[in-house]
């Protein structure tokens, strides 16, 4: 199923352009790459964030600019550095019939022997990267983590998945720690979330 995402062209401009369109509830964006110049557009903020909130973050959009259309996927979230807000997205245009690098999120099904037990269910890495035709771009992978006792991992390596992953053997997916043993369980989380558009987060305005 196509998402289609209505845009405009527009002209590149001050800050204080991009500060009145994103208070008009403008999302300003810019789409590049496949058969195509860098394009910068304006989309509306709301429909492009429930669009990405619905269909996540890895589908393919067809970005309608003023009647013609473009194949793409969401390629990076430019936020605030100080409040959070979204101020920009860029998408990069694909060519549906070859294969392109994108990160998907992994998520654990399953309660892991070890939780059980007591320990603690941790995610160090949060993001796959795979190889995959645009149209077989999954939403996440499946991790189970049943099998895990406290101190055991689940790594790359053992994953069992169609795709090409591009993603390091060693990198820990999943790890059951021993209670009481302190450890980072947002690693990676910051990437995952800062592609998230939400649509009850006004656009960033500046002053």
């Amino acid at each position: 199923m196509s998402v289609i995402l209505q845009a405009s062209k527009r002209n590149t401009g001050s800050r204080g352009k991009l500060s009145s369109l994103r208070k008009q509830g403008k999302l300003p964006a810019v789409v590049y790459g496949y058969n195509m110049e860098s394009m910068p557009i304006v989309l509306d903020y709301t429909e492009t964030a429930k669009a990405v909130q619905k269909y996540g973050r890895t589908s393919v959009f067809q970005i309608d600019v003023e009647g013609k259309r473009v194949n793409a996927v969401l390629n990076e979230v430019q936020r605030c550095a100080l409040k959070g807000h979204v101020k920009h997205v860029d998408f990069l245009s694909i060519n549906m019939s070859q294969e392109l690098e994108v990160d998907v999120p992994v998520v654990a099904v399953g309660e892991a022997i070890g939780v059980n037990e007591g320990g603690i269910l941790t995610q160090p890495v949060r993001l796959l990267k795979i190889k995959v035709k645009p149209a077989e771009i999954p939403d996440h992978i499946e991790v189970d983590v049943s099998g895990l006792a406290i101190g055991d991992s689940f790594n790359v390596r053992d994953l069992n998945i169609q795709y090409e992953v591009l993603s390091a053997d060693e990198d820990t997916l999943f790890t059951v720690t021993p209670p009481g043993v302190a450890s980072d369980d947002t690693a990676g989380q910051g990437d995952d979330e800062n592609q998230d558009i939400k649509a009850t987060e006004a656009p960033e305005s500046e002053n």
